[in-house]
């Protein structure tokens, strides 16, 4: 390869194809791997690759892999045009290993790569054509809403699925903590599906209840239901908290999740407690 060709492929610019729109906006409480908890999803589409002729087959495979952008890494943080390009972390500091050790970035599934790219194999529960368009509904997806979808490919089980693989520091699931919800949380819970129940009914017969793309999207989004508290309870059993503080009792953290805030905290009983919920 001559240097020309080497320097040339060092910038290559990947398109979006799609975007992931799902129940959580905000990195806090986003699974660390993917199916570690099954949260629906949705992949929108955009043009040119929503042709429904693009994903003809893909019905067939039960499971497929996603390539898609770190999107948040610097949304807050200095905010120079050359952030991503300047800030190479030869070494990070995995959550599996305390927050204390450093392991080589490329011995490690950190955020903070180089490409800025994360690779997850995903369940596709369904292909749905809305308004001519491609929805891919999916679950077991540890990307949050807004993520930038830059590729699509089928899981093949056969060459995929390596059972005598070795998983270095990481050979088996994390541990999960035991979650409660406060009688209070719980009646805030209620109430907030109540009054959204009685939103929702009101826009059906005033859109004569047709689907379309905004109101999938808007059901993975924003709609709490019910079977949503059992997401919240596994979401917060992988204890998001930052390594350093996760023997802080009594210190509320806060999740967000569709369209409320979850407030959380370690009791003295060991237990992560879901204290109070809140409409954003």
């Amino acid at each position: 390869m001559s240097c020309q060709t080497a320097s040339s492929l060092s910038n290559y610019t990947a398109p979006i194809i799609g975007y992931h729109r799902a129940p959580l906006s905000q990195k806090f409480g986003a699974p660390r791997q993917p199916n570690l908890v099954a949260l629906t999803s949705v992949i929108e589409m955009i043009a040119p690759y929503d042709t429904p002729a693009a994903f003809v087959g893909l019905e067939d495979f039960s499971h497929i892999w996603v390539s898609w952008q770190f999107h948040h890494n610097y949304l807050y943080k200095d905010k120079q045009a050359n952030k991503a390009d300047s800030s190479f972390r030869a070494q990070v500091r995995p959550p599996r290993l305390g927050g204390n050790q450093k392991i080589g970035v490329f011995a490690s599934r950190s955020m903070y790569r180089p490409s800025a790219l994360g690779l997850s194999v995903v369940k596709l529960e369904a292909i749905e054509i809305v308004e001519g368009l491609v929805l891919l509904i999916i679950s077991g997806a540890d990307m949050i809403d807004g993520t930038p979808i830059i590729d699509i490919k089928p899981y093949v089980a056969y060459s995929d699925a390596l059972p005598d693989a070795q998983s270095g520091f990481a050979p088996s699931a994390p541990h999960l903590l035991e979650v409660t919800v406060a009688k209070v949380a719980y009646e805030q819970f209620v109430q907030i599906i109540d009054n959204q129940h009685i939103h929702n009914e009101a826009e059906k017969i005033a859109h004569n209840e047709k689907a379309t793309v905004k109101s999938v999207i808007h059901k993975m989004q924003k709609q709490l239901l019910m079977p949503d508290l059992d997401n919240i309870k596994a979401l917060i059993a992988q204890d998001p908290r930052p390594a350093y503080r996760q023997k802080e009792v009594n210190t509320s953290f806060i999740m967000r999740y569709k369209s409320v805030d979850v407030s959380f905290q370690l009791i003295d009983s060991g237990e992560l407690q879901i204290t109070n919920i809140d409409t954003i």
